[in-house]
């Protein structure tokens, strides 16, 4: 089944086979415990005019004890940057950015990430394209 997240909730009892009653305690009680975490937008920034996006991945200086914690400030004040994770191996961050176009992605490069701290190595992915996108699993 395709996920609705728009579906109303007197529609998505009847799927199920509850009362709408029902259903709506059962979506409240999974908001309430964490499963249900919110409701979003999925913005296509493609067709706002944003046609870079470039994962970058960061081996970080592990000398300095502050590294992790000054290097992830640092990239949360980079607006571009749409998404950052932290990983046990080679990479130690990455970060998912955009950018309106190459000229644009090389100013931020120069100017806002080559200036984080705590930076030994750095490795980058551009984006071709998206074959799959999902974040949920059939339950």
């Amino acid at each position: 089944m395709l996920a609705e997240p728009g579906l109303a909730t007197a529609a998505l009892a009847e799927r199920a086979g509850v009362t709408a009653a029902t259903c709506w305690r059962r979506i409240e009680r999974l908001r309430a415990t964490g499963v249900l975490r919110g409701e979003e937008a999925v913005i296509d920034w493609r067709k706002l005019g944003w046609e870079v996006e470039v994962s970058l991945r960061f081996s970080l200086d592990k000398t300095n004890p502050r590294a992790f914690d000054e290097f992830l400030e640092a990239a949360r004040g980079v607006p571009e940057v749409l998404e950052i994770q932290t990983f046990l191996g080679r990479t130690d961050v990455r970060l998912n950015l955009i950018a309106r176009d190459m000229l644009h992605y090389q100013d931020i490069y120069r100017h806002q990430i080559l200036t984080l701290p705590h930076i030994a190595d750095t490795d980058a992915l551009m984006l071709v394209s998206t074959i799959k996108d999902s974040a949920g699993v059939a339950l």
